[in-house]
């Protein structure tokens, strides 16, 4: 029998934490029960349902594979939960190209007390899925936004590729390590455009953090993102720059207009889902990508990614 997802999704609106399982559960099956228990979940989490956007902060954090995204989130995770602050982190893995397989490890790289009931760490496989993101994850991350204060979306450090954690996230964060060679061709690769905060990693070592820094800086602004914020963030103890990072994240949540990000967000993400399941032709058959996202502006502000899927599928038909 289905889990019963308008129950998990109530739970959830009133900060039951321990329900985040169970809709995880369901966000990321694909049976067909659960898929309508899915959007049953997500319909007690919608704004109508909350009567307002989920007051969670959403952060992606993406760049390069070695950054040292783990090691700042675990140094992260610790100065949220000094706060007092709720967190759920999202950890997607990538998956083998010839098994579909995955070894689900940013979970074990994150430091964090099993104990602690105010954490939620869940790994999930990428599959097959470009951009950086697992299938269910914009779902998952926006419905435990209901009931953490925090919720962390780790993409899988491919690099060049994961521009749809901008269509998830409320802030995106991207890391890159000083001294690597790649940083300046990495920052050329498109990704540039997507960073709300970039963190050069290692600044207790100064000289070469400070460099790198002016580098990213000096590269930020001749791509016409001059105004990207640039912290140096040591993560070792003692840390250095994390107090700093976690105010300019706040600071950046708050001038948000919440409300049309997420708007974009979710009608972005039926997009991709509707590309994802249907390909081109899919495309095709409802007069191109123009024509789908003219659809999709003109429906209601408060559908969820399911039900603007289903009006695209049902353009399709």
């Amino acid at each position: 029998m289905s889990t019963d997802g308008a129950a998990v999704g109530a739970r959830l609106r009133e900060r039951d934490l321990s329900a985040a399982p169970a809709a995880l559960n369901l966000l990321e099956s694909s049976a067909a029960a659960d898929r309508e228990q899915s959007a049953r979940l997500l319909a007690e989490l919608s704004p109508a349902a909350l009567g307002c956007e989920a007051p969670g902060h959403v952060v992606g954090v993406t760049g390069p594979p070695g950054a040292g995204k783990s090691t700042l989130l675990s140094a992260l995770l610790r100065a949220w939960r000094a706060q007092g602050r709720t967190v759920a982190i999202l950890a997607v893995d990538p998956s083998s190209r010839r098994s579909g397989g995955s070894l689900l490890g940013d979970r074990a790289r994150i430091e964090f007390d099993p104990a602690d009931r105010g954490v939620l760490i869940r790994s999930t496989a990428a599959g097959e899925r470009l951009g950086g993101l697992a299938s269910a994850t914009r779902a998952a991350a926006h419905a435990l936004a209901a009931a953490f204060d925090v919720v962390v979306v780790e993409t899988v450090g491919v690099g060049q590729g994961e521009t749809e954690i901008a269509d998830v996230a409320d802030t995106v964060v991207v890391v890159v390590q000083p001294g690597s060679g790649d940083v300046l061709q990495f920052l050329k690769s498109g990704i540039t455009e997507i960073p709300d905060v970039l963190v050069v990693t290692k600044a207790d070592l100064p000289a070469i953090a400070t460099r790198s820094m002016r580098d990213v800086s000096s590269a930020l602004r001749s791509l016409g993102s001059g105004s990207t914020p640039v912290l140096a963030v040591s993560s070792l103890s003692p840390t250095r720059g994390i107090e700093e990072l976690m105010h300019t994240l706040a600071e950046h949540r708050a001038g948000l207009d919440i409300a049309a990000r997420r708007l974009r967000a979710r009608r972005a993400g039926a997009l991709t889902d509707f590309v994802a399941e249907h390909g081109e032709h899919g495309l095709r058959s409802v007069g191109g990508r123009r024509a789908a996202e003219s659809l999709l502006d003109g429906q209601r502000p408060d559908l969820e990614a399911p039900a603007l899927l289903a009006v695209l599928e049902q353009a399709m038909a």
